[in-house]
């Protein structure tokens, strides 16, 4: 499989290659951040609507790099809701391939854009617009093409919504679960509620692609009854941790005060009485800014000096804990579909250093190994089929591609309609997943 994948990138890198030579591709509009497609103008107000409703449609090309490819993208504005709860609009993309594909089956592919910056989401990117920020998503085409090749339709949803709330975790799965309703009741993109559905994301994408697959029994039972399975690597499990874990390393260090500062503008909280005066400066300068601008900005960062001294532990500051414990994924429902785990252990190859606190241990570089054991093993205690592939020798970036293989193969196995593999009773022990006292 992993020849004929290449094979597949290397044909449709060609035709992208055609394509920026002028051969055979019309030109279409770019969308911009003033993009009226992006902001719902209707008279009803957005609550009459359902989750999920179709708000507007269109039909553009694929870009990659601002280049328009023969793929077409069906654009939908849709209703969703914030990570407030309160209902909102927010947009999805969907990618057909070249010949139609087969309305049978789909992917809802979960981007790792992360940023703060709504001008970075994947359907701005797809529709034409070149920035650094969402450079990173033209990067995943690598990772789409595959899909594409071999007939999936594929689902990219703006998972943080149209505000751009990097890391508020529940935010991601509900605008990919209403991204799915949305996709199978357009007309425009071929696909309709009898269209199995897997889910796919590394990274930031592994945030959307995990909470979708939790939230779905309860917030959208109608597309669990959908999904053939997710798969994720790079899995921000417990952001308590994650901070703990990134404190004073040399690459992802800035994660940690771009995840605070953006979390609690989506939960509307103040952290100002809390901050040093370098606090002060650095959060309003990442509230809105993309983590490919922050990676290496901040080596050897400690969090203890974005806050006053009498605040040197996360539970010290009752507002920011009570955020960190809203986005663990050890607190939420275990999914129903079965799930392919796969996760790197070895950050010292991006500069981050085991010696950090007892009860996090190793990871990949910036999310925590042994809290994806742990989250694995209470998926399966609770019933569900799990497979758990651990990456000693790799990091975060470099255990990407061949987890991609591997969960590429995964995936279809579950069209397939084999029977998910499972792990269950032989992964190691991980960490406890329990929420950060707030009293």
């Amino acid at each position: 499989m992993k020849h004929s994948m290449i094979r597949s990138v290397a044909a449709v890198a060609l035709t992208f290659t055609a394509s920026a030579a002028g051969v055979g591709v019309a030109p279409v509009a770019h969308a911009t951040t003033t993009d009226p497609f992006f902001t719902y103008t209707g008279s009803a107000p957005l609550s009459s609507y359902k989750p999920g409703a179709v708000l507007k449609t269109r039909t553009l090309s694929y870009h990659v790099l601002g280049i328009p490819t023969p793929v077409k993208a069906v654009q939908i504005l849709y209703r969703t809701i914030d990570a407030q709860g309160r209902p909102t609009a927010n947009v999805t993309s969907i990618l057909k391939p070249i010949d139609g594909g087969d309305p049978a089956k789909a992917v809802a592919y979960q981007s790792y854009y992360d940023s703060g910056n709504p001008a970075d989401g994947p359907s701005r990117a797809i529709a034409g617009d070149v920035r650094l920020g969402s450079a990173l998503f033209d990067t995943e085409t690598l990772l789409i093409v595959p899909l594409l090749t071999q007939g999936y339709s594929v689902i990219i949803a703006d998972t943080e919504g149209q505000t751009a709330d990097f890391l508020a975790a529940p935010e991601y799965g509900t605008n990919t679960l209403d991204s799915i309703r949305a996709t199978t009741h357009a007309a425009a993109t071929g696909l309709n509620t009898s269209t199995r559905i897997g889910m796919i994301g590394y990274s930031g994408g592994s945030v959307a692609t995990t909470w979708a697959a939790q939230l779905a029994p309860t917030y959208a039972p109608d597309v669990d009854k959908q999904l053939t399975g997710a798969a994720v690597g790079g899995v921000v499990v417990d952001p308590a941790h994650m901070t703990e874990y990134a404190n004073g390393s040399l690459l992802w260090a800035g994660v940690m005060p771009t995840m605070m500062a953006t979390t609690a503008r989506a939960y509307g909280v103040d952290l100002s009485p809390y901050l040093s005066d370098y606090g002060k400066q650095v959060f309003p300068k990442l509230s809105h800014e993309a983590m490919v601008n922050v990676l290496g900005r901040y080596p050897f960062l400690r969090w203890q000096q974005l806050f006053k001294p009498q605040y040197s532990t996360l539970q010290s500051i009752p507002p920011l804990a009570r955020t960190l414990n809203r986005i663990n994924m050890g607190t939420a429902p275990t999914p129903t579909v079965p799930m392919f785990l796969g996760q790197g252990a070895n950050g010292a190859l991006e500069g981050t250093l085991t010696n950090n606190r007892p009860g996090i241990g190793p990871g990949d570089g910036i999310t925590v190994t042994g809290d994806v054991r742990a989250l694995a093993r209470q998926f399966c205690a609770d019933g569900n089929r799990i497979s758990y592939s651990q990456y000693d020798l790799l990091s975060h970036n470099t255990a990407e591609p061949g987890w991609a293989v591997q969960a590429l193969g995964w995936l279809n196995d579950r069209f397939a309609d084999k029977a998910a593999p499972s792990s269950c009773g032989h992964i190691a022990p991980g960490n406890s997943l329990a929420p950060l006292p707030t009293d």
